[in-house]
């Protein structure tokens, strides 16, 4: 049904309205009033969005009104509502941030602009689509042109320099490390959120077919790429702070171990984590990141444009406006939000590509082009299967 719908209402929207005719789309956008609902819990994320505000309002004279949420789902279930009520035109929803699960809702649902736009905007063209193949699929799910990238998260490593150089690349290395160096490695505990992407960043690493992770687990898929996950993990465990008989409780106590000396190596999902980290004194100053040579796991953020938006030329002018090489950069700088690109920076002209450059992003954290791959998230299904087994084997009190 959402395939039909999708047909249909992309015909009428795309007559009213090409994206690729840009003039057009700033035609019609000027004036509008987009309503952007996005979290509202972080003041640097709130000025870097009112900062956007006033770039559209002067630019495009395009009014950004930041609808401060604190749970996406809860806008998922505003548009459910409205659509249920059959309001097909003049949504309360503009634009909205989302990623991963609220997104397969609203997609499954038929609930978005039904037509592929994203990859029309002037500056996608910038996008990282082969270094970044989280920015068209989304949690498992194919983004499908439904959703405008906007942002990064990357598992990312980090080390005290002044106790160790000797840096694994690879979670087989990681193993030889953590033998020749025992009681100096620990992973949160799962079901701890950081503790669990270590879990599928190994899984992904083992897997004899990785590609199997992006589909659902079933009985016959799951077993081998346990057999290997567990079978690491039972040769890891030994070797572990307090050979794993205690974990950290989350990625605060992680940094607190290295902190205080007794590991070497942490991991975090921000990348900026550790140099702000450093800025408030919770980690020494010779910390310093790395990350592995074959890519980690990662996911992107994105902005979506709901099917009964009201001022959707408003919302693409937007979209595009936080695609640009000037709003990711600005985004990126670790004083305004450190938020990472997802822009590929070797694509860029030599003025956009100074912007990246000039950044101070910290001593401790890695330029965009220092990252590997970022490896998409496995299907949820794997992740709820690990937490269960890993607690049937390790759980400790």
């Amino acid at each position: 049904m959402a395939g039909s719908f999708a047909l249909s209402s992309g015909a009428s929207f795309a007559a009213d309205l090409d994206v690729k005719d840009w003039q057009a789309v700033l035609a019609k956008a000027k004036g509008q009033t987009v309503y952007f609902h996005a979290w509202g819990g972080g003041d640097r994320i709130n000025a870097y969005i009112d900062w956007a505000g006033q770039q559209l309002k002067a630019r495009y004279d395009v009014t950004v009104k930041h609808v401060k949420v604190s749970d996406t789902a809860n806008v998922v279930s505003q548009i459910i509502a409205e659509k249920a009520a059959g309001k097909e035109e003049g949504g309360s929803v503009d634009l909205v941030w989302i990623n991963g699960e609220n997104f397969a809702s609203l997609k499954e649902k038929g609930l978005l602009l039904p037509m592929s736009w994203a990859p029309d905007l002037p500056n996608y063209q910038y996008a990282d689509i082969d270094g970044k193949p989280t920015l068209t699929t989304d949690f498992t799910i194919p983004t499908d042109g439904l959703e405008s990238p906007w942002g990064m998260a990357q598992l990312s490593f980090f080390y005290d320099s002044a106790i160790t150089t000797d840096l694994p690349k690879s979670a087989a290395e990681l193993l030889d490390w953590a033998k020749k160096n025992p009681g100096r490695f620990a992973y949160p505990k799962p079901p701890d959120f950081i503790g669990s992407t270590f879990l599928k960043q190994l899984a992904l690493e083992l897997a004899e077919d990785p590609a199997v992770l992006s589909s659902e687990a079933t009985d016959a898929t799951y077993q081998p790429v346990a057999d290997k996950l567990f079978a690491y993990l039972d040769e890891l465990h030994p070797h572990l702070w307090r050979q794993a008989k205690a974990f950290p409780d989350n990625v605060s106590s992680l940094k607190n171990l290295l902190a205080d000396g007794e590991t070497e190596i942490a991991f975090t999902f921000n990348p900026s984590d550790a140099s702000a980290s450093i800025a408030n004194q919770e980690l020494p100053d010779t910390v310093r990141s790395f990350t592995f040579e074959g890519g980690t796991i990662g996911n992107s953020h994105f902005v979506a444009i709901p099917f009964n938006a009201n001022a959707k030329a408003g919302a693409l002018v937007l979209a595009d406006f936080l695609l640009s090489p000037e709003a990711q950069a600005v985004k990126q700088d670790p004083q305004v939000w450190g938020d990472p690109t997802v822009l590929n920076i070797a694509s860029l002209s030599a003025k956009d590509k100074a912007r990246f450059e000039a950044l101070d992003l910290g001593i401790a954290t890695l330029k965009p082009e220092e990252f590997g791959p970022a490896l998409s998230e496995p299907h949820a299904s794997w992740l709820t299967r690990f937490e269960a087994d890993w607690t049937k084997r390790y759980a400790v009190q």
